[in-house]
């Protein structure tokens, strides 16, 4: 990196928003792989995911937090101070909304917050591809009102529209810093938390409205066999309830096996190798109002 030290760019960017606006989505399309889950659920993203993106003369290190709400619950609190922190400790903040949906309380909530803090605020007016260009001019006026924003840009993050211009403008507004991570490396957390993403998304997607965020995954065992380069891997489905646990597994195991069918391929496209994946399903009543039970499962706020 000597020769670019005069010019090379790089720093900290959080990707805020209501839930369900389309953060995961963009942030996948941006390193070009799944490293956080989507899913037309709101409230999926419960830690923040560190995505890491490497050019020629910039690494962008993209946060990707839960969306803004009302908690309902500790988890519910333990996100949204997650979210909250992020805003002081970056370099730009990226306020994602979506186009199909006009400025609400929620919103409002976002801009209160942002107008307390001296990050560059830059506003992402995701899906675009839903609706009449008629419609866009309107909504960036509304904004330009309520918030004085760095740049306004809108974007499809499911298409790819306008991400590469959104991208160029992000790195304008970077300090010039070291690199901080290895070229090849795309997000900072570790295997485990990426198979339990992957996991945790497909129970989502195939369950739809019948199990609520009521759901954790916890990595057992990831074990690397010699034997034609398989890896094993064992993992536990948290519910609240034993209805939802009859759900997980379905009638004679099919929803469960139907899950580990589909996580195992994304697994398998994350490891480069061949995966024998274990799922198994466990009650822990009402653990998402027990600090003890969330910390157990891995969300530990000191570690964000």
């Amino acid at each position: 990196m000597e020769n670019k030290a005069n010019y090379y760019k790089s720093g900290f960017i959080s990707i805020i928003g209501r839930p369900n606006v389309g953060k995961s989505t963009f942030l996948n399309q941006v390193i070009g792989q799944k490293i956080a889950i989507m899913s037309d659920k709101p409230q999926t993203t419960r830690n923040k995911v560190q995505g890491v993106l490497t050019t020629d003369d910039a690494q962008l290190i993209f946060i990707d937090t839960p969306g803004i709400h009302k908690p309902k619950h500790k988890l519910g609190d333990f996100m949204m101070r997650i979210t909250l922190n992020t805003l002081t400790e970056v370099d730009l903040i990226l306020f994602m909304v979506n186009a199909e949906e006009g400025y609400g309380r929620g919103e409002e909530f976002i801009i209160e917050k942002l107008q307390l803090i001296k990050t560059p605020v830059f506003l992402v007016i995701n899906k675009i591809d839903k609706v009449h260009p008629d419609k866009l001019l309107p909504i960036i006026t509304s904004y330009k009102e309520k918030f004085e924003f760095k740049e306004i840009i809108p974007i499809s993050a499911l298409e790819g529209n306008n991400v590469e211009r959104l991208l160029a403008q992000i790195k304008k507004y970077l300090p010039e810093g070291p690199q901080f991570y290895p070229a090849d490396q795309v997000t900072d957390h570790p295997e485990r938390f990426i198979i339990s993403e992957l996991i945790r998304e497909k129970a989502l997607h195939l369950t739809h409205e019948e199990v609520p965020h009521s759901l954790a995954v916890v990595i057992d065992k990831v074990e690397h066999r010699n034997e034609k380069d398989v890896v094993h891997v064992m993992a536990t489905i948290i519910v609240e309830r034993e209805s939802q646990k009859g759900i997980i597994i379905g009638k004679q195991g099919k929803m469960l096996k139907e899950i580990g069918k589909k996580a195992r391929v994304d697994i398998e496209n994350l490891l480069g190798s061949k995966v024998y994946l274990e799922l198994w399903v466990k009650v822990q009543k009402d653990w998402r109002n027990k600090m003890s039970q969330i910390r157990d499962l891995g969300f530990r706020e000191d570690e964000y």
